[in-house]
C-alpha cells in the first residue's frame, strides 16, 4: 500500500511539473494584438504643469486581446515629435504593475519627459506617446500615436537635495566647508535665517564637496543656475530669511527686524532677543509670572517683526507640538520646537515656563538653523 501511494505521488508531481512547463511555454508564445485605440488624453491635448506633488495626468487606451485569453501587460512610451519609438525617451508600465489599460503620470514625471525631449523650463512644446502591449515574450507597438502639448514648470528638473550659503557677504565668508545649511521644508523648497553684509557677494551651492552647482538671482526673484563666478548682493546689511523654491525657480528675501519674548499674560513683549549669529537670537531678562485666582500664569511664545515685499509685518513663533504643561527633566526636546504661526494671538500655540524662571534672571535663545529642528532654549542664570 505504501509503495502504491508513493507511485501515485510521483505520478502527480511529474504531471504537475509538465503542466507548469506547458503553461510557461504557452504564456511565452501567446500572441497579443496591438492597442487599436487611445482614449485619453485626446490628440493635441494641452497641459500646463504645476509643482503640486499631487498633480497628475491620466492616460487610457483600449485593452489588447491575447491568444490564450490571459492578461496583457502594457507600457506607455514617449518620444520626440517625428520619432518612431524605436528609442523612446521615456517608458513606464501602466497602473497595477502593468496589468491595467491606463496609467497615471505625475506632473513631475511629465516635466522630466518634456526636458528629455528638449523643452526648456517654463517653455511650451510637444511630445508624442503610444502604448506597447505584451504577452510573455511577444511585444507589439500600437500604430496609434497621440501628440501632447506641454508647458513645463519654470523650476528645475534636477532639484538639489541640499543647499548652502557661501561668499564674502555671508556669515562664514568664502570657506565652503563652514558654509551655513539651508533647511529643506518641502520637496524642492529651502529656507535659511542668516545675516548678509551689504554690497558683498554671496551665492547658493548644492554641496560642500568638489564641483558644486551654483545658484543665484539677477533680481532677487528668479532663481537661476550659473557658474562659480555667479554672485548676488544685498544693498543693506541685515538679518534675512531667504526662501528658495526650485519647483518654480524663485527666490525671496524678507528682513527680520527683531524677535522678542512674548509673555501672554501681559499681552506684550517683555524683552528683545538680539541676533547672536548663525541663525540664533539670544536675550536675558527677568520674567515675573502673573498671579491669577487659579494660580500663576507662565505662558509665553515669541513675536517678531519682518519686512516682506516692502511692508512691515508682525508674526509669531509658537509651539510645533501643542502642550498645556510646563516641561520637566524627562520632557522630550521636541517640546521646545518652534514654527511660524499663521495668526498673531495672545494665547494660542504657547509654551509654559518652569517654576524656577519666576522672578529670576533667565537667558532665552531662539535657534533657527538649517541642520536641525527649529527650537529654543530657556536657561535660569
Amino acid at each position: 500500500m505504501k509503495n502504491y501511494i508513493n507511485i501515485l505521488l510521483c505520478s502527480f508531481i511529474i504531471i504537475f511539473l509538465h503542466s507548469c512547463k506547458t503553461d510557461d511555454m504557452n504564456y511565452s508564445d501567446a500572441q497579443v494584438t496591438a492597442v487599436t485605440a487611445l482614449y485619453s488624453p485626446t490628440d493635441n491635448a494641452a497641459v500646463k504643469l504645476v509643482s503640486a506633488g499631487s498633480a497628475s495626468l491620466f492616460f487610457e487606451w483600449e485593452p489588447a486581446q491575447t491568444e490564450d485569453n490571459g492578461a496583457a501587460l502594457y507600457e506607455i512610451v514617449f518620444d520626440k515629435v517625428g520619432g518612431d519609438f524605436s528609442q523612446p525617451i521615456y517608458t513606464t508600465t501602466s497602473n497595477n504593475n502593468g496589468y491595467l489599460s491606463n496609467a497615471t503620470l505625475t506632473h513631475k514625471v511629465l516635466n522630466n519627459v518634456a526636458s528629455m525631449s528638449g523643452i526648456g523650463p517654463g517653455e511650451s512644446g510637444e511630445i508624442i506617446w503610444t502604448v506597447v502591449s505584451s504577452r510573455g515574450l511577444n511585444r507589439v507597438l500600437s500604430d496609434q500615436v497621440r501628440t501632447l502639448a506641454i508647458t513645463t514648470l519654470e523650476g528645475f528638473t534636477d532639484m538639489p537635495n541640499e543647499v548652502y550659503l557661501v561668499g564674502e557677504g555671508s556669515e562664514t565668508g568664502t570657506d565652503v566647508s563652514a558654509s551655513l545649511s539651508f533647511k529643506q521644508t518641502a520637496s524642492g523648497e529651502f529656507e535659511i535665517y542668516t545675516k548678509l553684509e551689504a554690497n558683498k557677494d554671496y551665492v547658493f551651492i548644492d554641496r560642500k564637496g568638489a564641483s558644486p552647482r551654483y545658484f543665484y538671482s539677477d533680481d532677487q526673484v528668479k532663481l537661476k543656475e550659473g557658474e562659480q563666478e555667479s554672485k548676488m548682493q544685498v544693498p543693506k546689511t541685515g538679518i534675512y530669511k531667504i526662501n528658495l523654491d526650485f519647483n518654480v525657480a524663485t527666490v525671496s528675501l524678507s528682513e527680520i527686524k527683531s524677535i522678542g519674548l512674548w509673555f501672554s499674560p501681559d499681552n506684550k513683549i517683555l524683552f528683545d532677543l538680539p541676533y547672536a549669529g548663525k541663525g540664533v537670537w539670544t536675550g536675558t531678562g527677568v520674567v515675573k509670572f502673573k498671579q491669577e485666582d487659579w494660580g500663576k500664569d507662565q505662558r509665553y511664545k515669541f513675536q517678531f517683526e519682518a519686512i516682506e515685499n516692502g511692508q512691515t509685518v508682525t508674526k509669531q513663533f509658537g509651539t510645533l507640538n501643542a502642550s498645556d504643561n510646563p516641561p520637566n527633566a524627562s520632557s522630550d526636546p521636541s517640546y521646545y520646537y518652534v514654527k511660524v504661526l499663521s495668526n498673531v494671538t495672545q494665547w494660542d500655540d504657547k509654551w509654559k515656563f518652569i517654576d524656577a524662571v519666576d522672578g529670576a534672571s533667565t537667558t532665552i535663545s531662539v535657534i533657527l538653523q538649517g541642520d536641525k529642528e527649529y527650537t529654543h532654549s530657556v536657561t535660569v542664570n
